[in-house]
């Protein structure tokens, strides 16, 4: 990708325009010396956001819901990750032998995940490949998907317990996580009193919108959650909504006793990855990575549109 052509960059999907990520990667375009523009773009259909993706003066997309899968059917190439995890979020591209582009994808959400999810917590109790522990996941979504591939092969949950209102979305993730290298055990949990039967989950994962439950299903996921967050042994809580910010899930873990990582983390988590997919991997050795942190964090404390 030139260095010196003012291109583009965007945040895709739908409902996007509360996005702190802007002036982050702003921030970072300038610390790199590259005359490139982030944006947080609406586009209401996966034409628009293909149109977008194969214009030459876009330099990266970040794809968020609901895009994360159609995307990929109109990618040219599609990494490892993107196959096992079902899921991309990173679109990005490489320049072939008679000058045309390459529409790339892969996922970067699992880093976040991890990210966020060894941010806190005792390392004396953390999961280790001698000494594994469950994690427990809400929701099976899109977002669900990465927090899987995180848990199961990076942070020794080989045992993943799923809250979800919907049976056959679980089974859908079940089916998926069988492409991962080494498939979890996922278990639907879907009442009390089954969950007083399973051993305490050390990582959880909420994956949904921040919604108060009133249907039945629902009001029993919150039920079997807060059972869950009730024991004595506490590992660390991520919750990936972050509008708002403190969501209901932190608050009641919070009270719990739980360490908490807010949705927002996730995004800081990734910007390695992602801007040496985008610039080059020799460029993002510049990359001021505590200042993005900062500009990142500032914004999410200054947002309206998640702090509420």
């Amino acid at each position: 990708m030139s260095q010196h052509l003012e291109m583009s960059l965007h945040l895709v999907g739908i409902g996007v325009s509360h996005s702190i990520a802007p002036n982050m990667h702003n921030y970072i375009a300038k610390s790199l010396g590259l005359p490139w523009k982030f944006h947080a773009t609406e586009c209401p259909t996966t034409e628009e956001l293909v149109n977008l993706a194969r214009d030459s003066s876009t330099a990266g997309l970040v794809v968020t819901m609901p895009y994360k899968g159609s995307i990929m059917e109109h990618l040219d190439e599609r990494d490892q990750l993107v196959s096992i995890i079902g899921a991309c979020n990173n679109v990005y591209y490489k320049l072939l032998d008679d000058g045309t582009r390459k529409l790339c994808g892969t996922n970067t959400d699992w880093r976040g995940v991890k990210g966020c999810l060894t941010e806190k917590g005792d390392e004396k109790t953390r999961p280790t490949q001698l000494s594994p522990a469950p994690a427990l996941i809400i929701g099976a979504g899109g977002a669900s998907r990465a927090a899987v591939y995180a848990l199961n092969e990076h942070l020794h949950s080989s045992t993943i317990y799923v809250l979800n209102r919907d049976a056959q979305e679980v089974e859908s993730l079940i089916h998926d996580s069988t492409k991962l290298p080494h498939p979890p055990k996922i278990i639907h949990v879907k009442t009390v009193d089954q969950a007083e039967g399973l051993s305490s989950p050390y990582y959880i994962v909420g994956t949904v919108p921040d919604i108060e439950p009133k249907t039945e299903s629902e009001l029993e996921v919150a039920s079997i959650m807060k059972h869950f967050l009730s024991r004595a042994q506490k590992g660390v809580l991520l919750d990936m909504c972050f509008k708002p910010r403190r969501t209901r899930m932190i608050k009641l873990a919070e009270q719990l006793g739980w360490p908490c990582v807010e949705g927002t983390h996730v995004i800081g988590y990734q910007i390695e990855e992602q801007w040496k997919l985008w610039a080059g991997e020799a460029l993002v050795q510049k990359l001021d990575r505590e200042g993005a942190w900062d500009v990142l964090l500032k914004a999410a404390e200054e947002s309206t549109g998640i702090n509420f």
